[in-house]
């Protein structure tokens, strides 16, 4: 059974590293594991330089600053050479810091050839478009209250709006799936409460994860994405989240017959 931790500021630090956890009562697979990743944006421009503010257009929507990108970029080469699993899908926040960070994690993924040295996708020359698919997900969207998005720069009647299909752009041709439907069809609504947000996050992270049980997702979120995500499957309360921080889970695939699914703590 899940438990449900809500509190914004507590006691353990979420570094940018992976971090595994474990999940419970999905659906069977015929065998195997399924990996799941829940990751945070890169770095921010507005974090970096608050006067960006000041003649932003979107101000709710900060993108990436180039540390950033390479940071985003440096992450998806440790998902490839790292972790013991291909990644089949990316679900993706509709922000641009989310979309950026997720350009530069599946060009890293999906490089034909693996440079250690490459520090962005400018570095790569050639990409495997059947590596991986691609898809926006709204209910991997922030947390839509003045607690992560402060009243005075909130769109006004608290409509966020997105160009879906300048967002699907920013990814290589034939990456994006439109043949997905997505589990939140629009925006949540501007003041959702914290427990609201907590709620969102679990469903969406166990749908998904019985969607796609012979698949390993990467879902790129928000701070309290990840936050929410090691909070409730490690059971601690978490005051941060580290920009590129992965939050790993993985279940054990027993059978066909919808059988509970043995978790355990991986690291």
């Amino acid at each position: 059974m899940y438990t449900i931790t809500s509190n914004v500021l507590s006691k353990v630090r979420v570094p940018a590293a992976t971090i595994r956890a474990t999940m419970e009562n999905a659906k069977s697979n015929p065998d195997g594991n399924q990996n799941i990743l829940m990751m945070r944006h890169g770095d921010r421009i507005d974090q970096i330089d608050p006067l960006w503010l000041d003649t932003a257009a979107r101000p709710w929507d900060p993108p990436l600053v180039q540390d950033g990108m390479v940071r985003a970029f440096r992450t998806g080469q440790r998902i490839r050479s790292q972790l013991q699993f291909p990644i089949h899908r990316v679900f993706v926040s509709p922000f641009i810091r989310c979309i950026q960070t997720a350009s530069e994690v599946i060009a890293a993924l999906s490089a034909v050839d693996f440079d250690p040295n490459a520090t962005s996708s400018k570095d790569v020359t050639s990409i495997d478009k059947s590596k991986l698919k691609v898809s926006i997900e709204f209910g991997l969207s922030e947390m839509l209250n003045s607690i992560s998005i402060k009243p005075e720069i909130a769109p006004k009647g608290g409509k966020f709006d997105f160009m879906i299909s300048d967002l699907e752009a920013m990814f290589p041709d034939g990456m994006v799936d439109h043949n997905v439907d997505p589990v939140y069809k629009e925006m949540p609504q501007w003041e959702e409460t914290v427990e609201g947000c907590t709620d969102r996050f679990l469903n969406l992270i166990k749908t998904l994860a019985d969607k796609y049980p012979s698949e390993n997702l990467l879902l790129v979120t928000h701070g309290e994405g990840v936050r929410t995500t090691f909070a409730t499957f490690k059971g601690v309360d978490v005051y941060d989240v580290e920009y590129c921080a992965c939050a790993e889970l993985r279940r054990q695939v027993l059978s066909q017959d919808g059988s509970t699914i043995k978790l355990e703590t991986l690291r």
